[in-house]
């Protein structure tokens, strides 16, 4: 028996500002299905959503939800006009016997029901948009970026929501792992035409890459085909001017062919400026500690921060993540112990409140108007790594177009602000990067290029995210704010840290129940190994787990045959690079065996 759709949409076409954003759109959901909605910033993902939603109108078509079935979308910025608190907006519409599941969901997601609505942050009202939803539970939901502004224990919580709801849902997410967790089938808009596949997005990457490369083959056939009837036509169309004339307007559609077809946008021409090289040494903080009345952010925390480390920052929000990165960039003073930063640092900052941007000055001003970006005498030009370039040639780089140069900040989307600040902070030489929050509205080829940028990157850099893929293809060190003033330093990124702290939770268990009264059959061997030895022990197979994994990511980077060729420089920071991680891992490796040796020996 055929089921019935939740949605159906049917020749859609919608036009803003003259260009078409959909046209002639089909579309279908059914029930059960786990979408994710994929596309570059700008390619019209959200603009979709609100279509299916019905809060945007289409120019044509028709959109058909069968009666008795719900459709449900949480808004980006909901408006609360008539609610007191954040819990009188989510539990609208519900019947009293349903309110629990505006507690429940605001429990897991972490945003307090109580909270008067003039005094909510933005990321409160998104979290308690997403209760409401959560909690009115419709036919199929509609997830526009639904992770952001939430820690990682909130992520994982609506991850298993979601995994164990019986609605379809369709999903816009930058987060990876949450997409790869999720989703049974995959939308992907690119230039205007929407595509499905029924794989989730684990499975994206290599299909729109397949698409690309036979898009590729078919605009090379065309062009041939072009090349050779244009040599037909000035050799032969004198001769035969009335037989022919059919030949010559299939060549002038085969032009009109060409000119018709839409040219992918490329991707951000970002580059990170290195400023001079720091000293070996480039944070080293003893015995912080910091409160703000009863809440305490650190107790007596250490860190030694090298030239070329990825430092990420890793908690619930409101832990402290974002003052504890403060104080060790010397910009706010802790109550006790001591920062010292290395010689000759250049910090750059990336602020997850975008308070760098002016939301009323233009994009245009916004750069010209950055003092340390200013042209003297230069009024169209910005200083970028020394050299002036022309504010909307550098724009592009960031794919903004000549229109948007003129347009307000505030104008555009959470991707787009976030580009603009990767655009400001890009411009200026630096070897200490502090990025807080970066990864938030951005597209994943957007985020995949700035993972290449911090791997070619020669400075240091302080990473607060909650993205665990990136963290995982990013962090070198992890520090985990647990609370209560609790800051545990580990090796690697965010599935190195969840190992790490799985097998510390493992041996308190077993210490707990070895220290329960038993009956002695045999003496136990004593170990041979000191104190500092034992813990080595302990940290070193994390250790070399993640250099091997970045051998394993280095090896398959210099597997391209004509990366050496295109990209000289990458090529040989990789290598060097390889070699100092095998020489490190074959220490590392000796080392462990000795001790292992030396502790069974005992």
């Amino acid at each position: 028996m055929a089921r019935i759709p939740l949605l159906q949409m049917s020749g859609i076409s919608l036009t803003f500002g003259g260009d078409p954003v959909f046209s002639g759109l089909d579309l279908v959901i059914q029930p059960g299905d786990r979408v994710a909605l994929v596309g570059r910033n700008g390619s019209g993902k959200s603009t979709l959503m609100k279509v299916m939603a019905g809060l945007v109108e289409p120019d044509r078509g028709d959109i058909v939800i069968p009666p008795g079935k719900s459709v449900g979308y949480m808004e980006q910025d909901p408006s609360m006009e008539g609610f007191a608190t954040l819990g009188d907006y989510a539990s609208s519409g519900l019947e009293p016997g349903e309110l629990y599941k505006v507690e429940r969901a605001g429990e897991g997601l972490k945003f307090d029901p109580s909270r008067p609505i003039e005094t909510a942050s933005g990321g409160e009202r998104r979290r308690a948009a997403l209760a409401k939803l959560m909690a009115e539970a419709p036919d199929l939901m509609l997830l526009d970026e639904p992770t952001n502004h939430l820690d990682i224990e909130a992520i994982a919580w609506l991850e298993r929501e979601l995994g164990s709801t019986r609605a379809a849902f369709v999903l816009i997410s930058h987060d990876r792992a949450f997409l790869r967790a999720l989703t049974r089938a995959t939308l992907w808009i690119d230039r205007g035409a929407v595509r499905r596949q029924e794989q989730g997005f684990e499975a994206f990457e290599t299909w729109r890459d397949k698409v690309w490369e036979e898009e590729d083959q078919q605009r090379h056939k065309l062009n041939r085909l072009i090349k050779s009837e244009a040599r037909w036509a000035v050799e032969g169309i004198s001769a035969r001017r009335k037989r022919n004339q059919g030949r010559v307007r299939a060549l002038q559609d085969l032009r009109s062919e060409k000119a018709a077809q839409i040219k992918r946008q490329g991707s951000a021409a970002m580059a990170l400026e290195s400023g001079p090289k720091s000293g070996r040494k480039v944070i080293d903080a003893k015995g912080l500690t910091k409160s703000y009345g009863a809440q305490q952010i650190v107790r007596n925390f250490d860190l030694l921060a090298q030239r070329g480390d990825r430092v990420a920052f890793v908690g619930p929000n409101g832990v402290g993540k974002t003052t504890l990165l403060k104080m060790l960039l010397g910009q706010e003073e802790p109550d006790e112990g001591l920062v010292k930063l290395g010689t000759n640092l250049d910090i750059a900052v990336f602020d997850q409140t975008r308070a760098q941007l002016d939301p009323e000055m233009s994009l245009w001003d916004s750069l010209t108007g950055d003092p340390e970006m200013r042209v003297s005498g230069k009024a169209d030009q910005v200083m970028v790594g020394g050299q002036p370039k022309h504010v909307v040639g550098y724009l592009k780089e960031f794919l903004f177009d000549e229109r948007q140069a003129r347009a307000a900040v505030k104008s555009l989307s959470g991707g787009e602000k976030a580009r603009l600040l990767l655009a400001k902070l890009m411009a200026k030489p630096s070897n200490l990067l502090a990025l807080d929050e970066p990864t938030n509205d951005l597209d994943v080829e957007t985020l995949d290029l700035l993972q290449e940028l911090l791997d070619d990157y020669d400075g240091t850099v302080l990473l607060v995210s909650h993205d665990r893929d990136f963290l995982d293809r990013v962090a070198t060190t992890t520090i985990a704010m647990e609370g209560n003033g609790r800051a545990t330093v580990y090796a690697g990124g965010w599935s190195d840290y969840i190992a790490q702290r799985g097998d510390e939770t493992q041996k308190k268990e077993e210490k707990t129940k070895s220290s329960k009264p038993k009956v002695k059959l045999e003496e136990q061997p004593k170990s041979g190994l000191s104190f500092s030895e034992k813990h080595r022990l302990e940290k070193l197979p994390a250790e070399i787990a993640r250099l091997e994994a970045e051998i394993g990511k280095l090896e398959q980077l210099m597997s391209d045959p004509e990366l050496f060729t295109r990209e000289p420089v990458k090529f040989q920071k990789a290598t060097e690079a390889l070699v100092e991680r095998q020489a490190k891992l074959s220490v590392a490796e000796e080392e462990w065996l000795v001790l292992e040796e030396k502790s069974e020996g005992a």
